[in-house]
């Protein structure tokens, strides 16, 4: 049976910003079954983990992007051992920052772009590109790469997202987890502070955790073939084991 790995993409700007990674890896490792599972678009961000639940095969390999990446924590914890290994890319424990885990965004700052979001959805999503592709080699082209292929705006699914990415906090589902966990920073993200990987190091010391220099937010886009190489060899790594 072929390994399964399944890639669940961040807020707002669809499945197209994985696919180089997709690619990538199939190029790399063509034996593996590589999936990408949409986010879902439900009203109520209550019943996301339960929907994508469903939808993900289990005894698979999980990797998410941002906010895919918290969820896909979730749902590692959730699966315990049936999940084979668990993948984060520019995804914090907390996007919000809170008290006890000051490197992420601050409120106040995402209170803005909520809200702003609420008013201008189209726009402030078009603006969501810029701050992903913020820090990379070539930003221009990569919010432009990041603006043809954004898929329809659906405002409710949208605020449902944003309203898990203020909420969630991993860091329990992180340390129930029993598989093992590789968690890839950007070095010049505009969104997830650098510091978040040695923060989580520090907290949960038994996990892989590294930051890529100089690239943004867009790390899958942006570096399809480095961070391709790096599941890889954590994948062979835990078939190994």
């Amino acid at each position: 049976m072929r390994d399964q790995l399944i890639l669940l993409p961040g807020w707002g700007l669809g499945s197209a910003p994985l696919e180089p990674l997709r690619d990538a890896l199939l190029e790399q490792s063509p034996h593996l079954n590589v999936q990408i599972e949409p986010l879902p678009g439900d009203a109520d961000p209550n019943v996301w983990l339960d929907e994508l639940d469903d939808n993900v095969a289990h005894d698979a390999w999980i990797a998410g992007w941002s906010l895919g990446g918290m969820l896909a924590a979730e749902l590692a914890a959730r699966r315990g051992e049936s999940c084979r290994g668990l993948v984060t890319l520019a995804s914090n424990v907390c996007f919000r920052r809170r008290d006890d885990w000051p490197e992420a965004m601050a409120g106040e700052v995402f209170e803005d772009f909520f809200e702003a979001f609420l008013l201008e959805p189209a726009l402030t999503r078009k603006r969501f590109t810029l701050l992903v592709s913020q820090g990379a080699r070539d930003a221009r082209t990569l919010s432009r790469q990041l603006q043809v292929a954004l898929p329809q705006l659906d405002v409710d699914g949208l605020t449902a997202g944003l309203q898990l990415l203020g909420q969630l906090d991993t860091r329990a589902a992180l340390g129930r987890y029993p598989g093992p966990q590789l968690h890839l920073f950007a070095g010049s993200d505009a969104l997830v502070p650098p510091g978040a990987a040695e923060a989580l190091l520090e907290w949960l010391p038994d996990v892989e955790a590294s930051v890529i220099p100089g690239a943004s937010h867009g790390l899958p886009l942006e570096r399809p073939d480095e961070v391709a190489g790096a599941i890889l060899k954590f994948i062979h790594e835990g078939d190994d084991a």
